[in-house]
């Protein structure tokens, strides 16, 4: 229950968050959350990857969707992945998951 709890909380968070600060709050608000939420540092690495994954995806695809994927094209062809534009919201999300993951990893062994 800890688990799914922690993960609402710091997607929805996040999500917030990510509307008036700058992108890294995401690991203010996992590490927040996870030093709030008592979780084993396994748990607490895998709720806060898994909820700003789908966080990022999610907005990362309905941005793409509003405009058609045109950014993202063009966003993918600078990077050298191509026109993929499904490619390039994975690699958002996970590039954000992976911070928020171990911001959650890292309250986790500070309560210990």
């Amino acid at each position: 229950m800890k688990f799914i709890l922690s993960v609402i909380v710091i997607g929805i968070l996040s999500f917030v968050a990510g509307l008036y600060t700058p992108w890294w709050s995401l690991a203010i608000v996992s590490f927040l959350v996870s030093l709030l939420i008592v979780q084993r540092p396994g748990k607490a690495f895998l709720s806060g990857f898994l909820a700003i994954f789908l966080t990022w995806f999610l907005v990362a695809a309905f941005i793409n969707a509003a405009n058609n994927g045109i950014l993202a094209n063009r966003i993918g062809e600078l990077l050298g992945i191509g026109a993929r534009p499904l490619l390039l919201v994975f690699i958002t999300a996970l590039v954000g998951a992976i911070v928020g993951g171990f911001a959650a990893l890292t309250a986790s062994y500070l309560r210990k």
